[in-house]
């Protein structure tokens, strides 16, 4: 049986009339990436849970409450298909000058700013990068992207890591040190370097490479699938002619 290009896009299309798509991989991460990228925000100011997305789902689940004192200072969340692995980790041993780092295997963190209240999470924004956190999380490179909801009116007008206020800096620094730690233990995360927008896109295109490397065109290798399907669906019915 061959499937045109027309009908494919007819079976894609109906595929996603019925099918809410993976918010990691069946999520395009944009056509202006790494300028402007589509992020799936898990967690707002003001959740008092960590809401993190099941990787096997796509459904939010809860990974732990918040401890302490510790909010999020932004809208936080991830960059669709990409991930942290070994051209993320390469790129952080080559600015820390370390060895021995690998990839936490998540998709690419990002931290989004606004000036506007978003009352939920589970959502889609476009956003700008404009810096970012190099962190390390026992050994694992885990970067925090910086950006800015696109067309903020407030803002949008920032376009480098350097635009943003010392205070909301520390803000996220302090955030990202401390929201995994308890008294009497030992800091488990560190922040080598802020760095800025050039950087950050740098970030993005590498973790696109990893999912590149991992995952490949899953659309390809689902369009494949269907074929074998139909194939297989239409020699049942040649035989079944045949009885």
């Amino acid at each position: 049986m061959n499937l045109g290009k027309e009908s494919f896009n007819k079976i894609w299309k109906m595929i996603g009339l019925r099918y809410k798509s993976h918010p990691w991989h069946g999520v395009d991460i944009g056509k202006n990436a790494p300028e402007v990228v589509t992020s799936f925000i898990e967690v707002i100011p003001t959740d008092t849970v960590k809401y993190e997305v099941d990787k096997k789902s796509g459904y939010l689940t809860i990974d732990r409450p918040q401890r302490f004192s510790n909010i999020v200072p932004a809208l936080y969340g991830f960059v669709p298909q990409t991930l942290c692995k070994e051209e993320v980790a390469a790129y952080c041993m080559d600015k820390t000058g370390r060895k021995g780092i690998v990839g936490d295997d998540d998709p690419l963190d990002i931290c989004v700013l606004t000036e506007r209240e978003i009352t939920h999470g589970n959502i889609l924004v476009q956003a700008k990068p404009i810096g970012g956190l190099r962190m390390i999380d026992g050994g694992e490179a885990d970067d925090k992207i910086i950006a800015v909801l696109n067309n903020d009116e407030v803002y949008g007008q920032w376009e480098d890591v350097s635009d943003i206020p010392t205070s909301i800096l520390n803000r996220l620094q302090h955030y990202f040190l401390t929201y995994k730690q308890l008294p009497a233990e030992k800091p488990k995360c560190e922040i080598t370097h802020i760095y800025g927008c050039e950087e950050a896109k740098a970030v993005i295109l590498r973790s696109q490479k990893d999912y590149e490397k991992v995952y490949g065109n899953l659309e390809d290798v689902m369009s494949m699938t269907l074929v074998e399907a139909f194939t297989f669906g239409q020699q049942q019915q040649d035989i079944l002619k045949e009885l």
